[in-house]
């Protein structure tokens, strides 16, 4: 039976919109926490009757009962990506999951074999209520603005279950729905700034490397009639540059949006400036150092991420994006939101910069150097850049130039220079920095997108 025509499925989904996705708007932080312990009971007690979830806890003599609350998650045990490999697929679900209605998502596995979880069709409907959450909070509605969405359409991505399947067939019934532009990632940038161009969004979104596709096109002439509200970015980490870069094409304020495939949204950028909303009621998040243990507020730490969920795959307590982010208490921000924040999101450990002496440095705090110094000489004459480490003690920035920008205002030799100096102040005398300029970077081949900073030296 499909569920839209189940009256009491209908009635969640409902409740769900009604009241769910403003909740955010209503709480405070002794509710939220209340609200948390409760959602994760039930996700606990759904994850016991998945074999993979049971064994783990039964090995540890844990039992439902056991977890009253978030207070009580540090007795759970990590849940890894070789977990849910190995378990694939029959131990990652419940027995008699509808398999029908749920979708199989996949992870692009840029880090290694691909990760499979599931999600049923509520658990899908709510990571699109995730993104309405945070279009909202940007001054849009799902139903009234024009947005054009920029992603990953092919079945089995955690775009098309969450955009193009889970709600739009149903919605389509009783709303034309024409507002809502969804373009595939895909395809030509040329072609794309063309149909973008057409359609003249309000909102407009993708992940950074097609926004700087299209901020150079933009730059370049085309798209003369693109002229969003807001833009915001998705699916990798957008450095300071880019950031700069796509806002000044466009004159446009580029917010970002935070989500994984296998846990869903997880934060989204606070429209009062910089730091990040998570979707409390959605997901948990807890940040911890290399010992396992929680680090303390305004520290970065490794994400560990639970969502609350009683469908699909269940995600409790979960290793597997090895990304590094800074916390903050939960509050309310100007906008009325009351949340756990985010203060940064520092990137993938494995992109750390590794000194000479063993220790790592975060790759933003010089990803930002392009943006300052551009931004000094007032010009954007690099289309792109791209740090590698080589050694522990040899750095190369490679340095792409918009030929059109090349004779325009500070020459490039001066730009070259200055980029040398400020580099090799900040990483030290012991690294040595080299600039190099190249015609094109070449995207990553598993990831298949271009990654800011990449290093070749292993660590910890």
């Amino acid at each position: 039976m499909n569920p839209f025509h189940n009256p009491l499925f209908l009635f969640r989904v409902l409740k769900s919109y009604l009241i769910g996705i403003n909740y955010i708007w209503k709480t405070n932080e002794k509710k939220l926490r209340t609200h948390q312990d409760t959602l994760l009971r039930k996700t606990i007690k759904y994850a016991y009757t998945v074999p993979m979830y049971q064994k783990k806890y039964d090995a540890l003599g844990i039992h439902p009962s056991d977890i009253q609350g978030i207070d009580d998650l540090q007795k759970l045990p990590f849940t890894t990506k070789d977990d849910l490999r190995e378990n694939y697929p029959k131990g990652i679900i419940p027995s008699g999951f509808d398999l029908q209605h749920g979708f199989l998502l996949s992870t692009s596995g840029s880090t290694g074999k691909p990760v499979f979880v599931y999600n049923d069709l509520f658990s899908a409907i709510q990571s699109l209520e995730g993104f309405v959450r945070a279009l909202r909070s940007y001054g849009g509605s799902w139903n009234k603005s024009k947005i054009c969405i920029i992603i990953d359409i092919t079945p089995g991505s955690a775009e098309h279950a969450f955009f193009t399947e889970s709600m739009s067939p149903f919605l389509k019934r009783f709303m034309p729905l024409g507002n809502i532009q969804y373009l595939h990632i895909d395809e030509d940038p040329e072609s794309l700034i063309e149909k973008i161009n057409q359609f003249q969004p309000e909102f407009l979104g993708s992940d950074p490397n097609m926004l700087r596709e299209l901020a150079y096109l933009k730059l370049s002439g085309k798209g003369n009639n693109i002229k969003p509200k807001v833009m915001f970015s998705g699916g990798t980490i957008i450095d300071a540059y880019t950031k700069q870069y796509i806002e000044h094409a466009f004159n446009s304020k580029i917010m970002d949006i935070y989500g994984t495939t296998e846990a869903g949204p997880l934060a989204f950028e606070c429209v009062d400036g910089g730091e990040y909303h998570v979707q409390s009621d959605y997901v948990y998040l807890e940040f911890l150092d290399e010992q396992q243990k929680p680090v303390s507020f305004g520290s970065p730490g490794h994400l560990v991420v639970t969502r609350f969920s009683t469908g699909g795959t269940p995600i409790i307590r979960y290793t597997g994006f090895d990304d590094i982010v800074v916390q903050l208490p939960i509050r309310t921000c100007k906008s009325g939101i009351t949340t756990q924040m985010i203060k940064k999101i520092e990137g993938r450990s494995t992109d750390l910069i590794v000194l000479p002496d063993g220790t790592t440095l975060s790759p933003f705090t010089i990803t930002g150097i392009p943006a300052k110094v551009m931004d000094e000489y007032n010009t954007y004459k690099i289309k792109q850049f791209q740090i590698i480490q080589h050694t522990k003690n040899r750095i190369e920035i490679l340095i792409v130039i918009d030929e059109q920008l090349r004779t325009i205002g500070v020459p490039v030799e001066t730009m070259l220079q200055e980029l040398q100096k400020r580099f090799s102040e900040r990483l030290g005398s012991n690294i040595n920095v080299q600039i190099t300029e190249t015609k094109t970077i070449e995207k990553d081949p598993k990831g298949g997108y271009v990654k800011v900073c990449i290093s070749k030296v292993p660590h910890a």
